[in-house]
């Protein structure tokens, strides 16, 4: 027994170390895909880009994981059952929940081990690459030198290039307004660029070209004896090196704190004890308005004047309720008046409630999805470990050929599940808990349909065995 456990688990293990890897690549190159704008042409130094991947790839662990489980036992199980070693094992008198013993055990440990990752390791990941993702994001140097158009990227210089990129380049205009009182031009007709070590300055290396200065008229000097010309100076270079100050537009770490009290950040303990806070500040909040709304009204006014609690000043009871029928045209419009604008004053009152109240909601409900992805996750890894084994001894395939299909039409399904959970859950339609666990409610059965029918050697798929399950009858 204790070969067979090994010579399971190591079956196992080659593929889904070689499923894992090929789906952290599908989603780092996803996330790629979608940041690339944000990431190319900055500047930025390769040791920030390779710590942002590790974070992104720290927090995408999870979501590679389901769909390696998935793959590697459909390609575990259909290997065995193809070259007829499954058929060996059930011969020997073992079971098909005893062939999966010792993968189930594996199968446990990971998804344990997942939920303390997600739990533990993915809020800090999370915080770490929205923090740095978000430095990147406002990291202004960006598409500095493009052909053909003026780039005002760095403030106070206008830079514009006939052609090349951000290394060489010819016919460079250079626009300096740093100095308010002149307005620099230089022109040149190739050249190359430069970063200096620390990223604080940009070098351009010039050839062929001139220098215009020209004072501005904002400068305070007197126009020319014609009234319409200001001192202007020139000169020409044959090579030259200019430099701009680019200390500003380096990458500035923002502090992490900023980005704690998003959800995403936290663990299962912190969103618990966060969920109790916010209901309690829910269930305050609506007390006081409730009791501010019953102090506008004469009833509760006299009401508590009687219980001297607090007391209220004589002044603010009217000693007389005065009729309708009493009051002259005068009393009656200005009685109207008072009515009409306490009600809106309380309508005002209530649509600003009700909008409070409805962000709390927003806010606890994006905690309970939260809450309750960091447990979905775990239980749909084991759930889609039992949908592929028993799937891969059905179809007998073992490699990377019909697993790999059947494994990617399975994800499929259980992504799109995932997907519009969590969309009637954002949406409200749905409770939190249905919405996130709905993909593991729809697979669990076909899990256990499938681990039957594989225990049993029935043939799912075949057309006579779906016409007896349906009774239906050949004509």
């Amino acid at each position: 027994m204790k070969r067979l456990y090994v010579f399971s688990i190591r079956s196992f293990a080659g593929p889904f170390v070689v499923t894992f890897c090929i789906s952290m690549f599908m989603l780092i190159m996803q996330f790629l895909w979608k940041y690339i704008d944000d990431l190319m042409g900055k500047g930025i130094d390769f040791l920030i880009i390779a710590e942002l991947f590790i974070y992104v790839s720290a927090s995408l662990i999870p979501l590679a994981l389901p769909l390696a489980m998935l793959l590697s036992s459909i390609m575990t199980m259909g290997n065995l059952a193809e070259n007829n070693e499954l058929t060996a094992l059930k011969s020997a008198g073992l079971s098909l929940f005893q062939i999966l013993k010792p993968l189930t055990s594996v199968v446990l440990v990971i998804s344990f081990c997942t939920f303390l990752f997600s739990n533990f390791v993915i809020p800090v990941a999370n915080l770490k690459w929205h923090a740095l993702i978000y430095d990147i994001q406002e990291t202004k140097i960006a598409t500095l030198l493009t052909p053909g158009t003026y780039s005002t990227v760095l403030d106070g210089y206008a830079i514009k290039i006939k052609e090349g990129n951000d290394q060489s380049f010819k016919e460079i205009t250079i626009h300096d307004h740093t100095d308010p009182s002149v307005v620099k031009t230089v022109r040149a007709e190739s050249g190359e660029v430069f970063k200096s070590k620390n990223g604080a300055y940009l070098f351009f290396k010039l050839k062929n070209g001139r220098v215009v200065e020209e004072l501005s008229p904002n400068s305070g000097t007197q126009a020319g004896p014609s009234g319409n010309f200001l001192p202007t100076r020139r000169s020409s270079f044959q090579e030259a090196t200019y430099k701009i100050d680019v200390s500003g537009f380096k990458i500035n770490r923002t502090d992490e704190k900023l980005f704690k009290n998003e959800y995403e950040m936290w663990n299962v303990f912190q969103i618990d004890e966060a969920l109790d806070s916010i209901q309690d500040n829910v269930m305050a909040i609506r007390r006081n308005f409730l009791k501010n709304v019953k102090m506008d009204y004469l009833y509760f006014q006299s009401k508590k004047q009687a219980k001297n609690t607090p007391k209220i000043p004589d002044s603010a009871i009217p000693q007389k309720v005065v009729s309708t029928k009493e009051m002259n045209n005068q009393e009656l419009r200005i009685a109207y008046q008072n009515a009409a604008s306490k009600i809106r004053r309380i309508n005002q009152s209530l649509d600003a409630q009700k909008e409070f109240m409805r962000a709390f909601k927003i806010s606890l409900r994006q905690f309970e999805i939260e809450y309750h992805k960091k447990f979905a996750l775990t239980f749909a890894i084991i759930v889609l470990f039992f949908v592929g084994a028993p799937l891969g001894a059905i179809v007998k395939k073992g490699g990377f050929g019909a697993p790999v299909v059947i494994a990617a039409l399975l994800f499929m399904i259980y992504y799109v599940l995932t997907e519009i959970g969590l969309g009637l859950a954002d949406s409200e339609i749905t409770s939190p808990f249905v919405g996130i666990w709905l993909a593991t409610f729809v697979l669990a059965p076909i899990a256990f349909i499938l681990m039957r029918s594989a225990a049993m050697d029935s043939r799912i798929f075949d057309k006579q065995t779906w016409k007896k399950l349906f009774n239906f009858s050949y004509r």
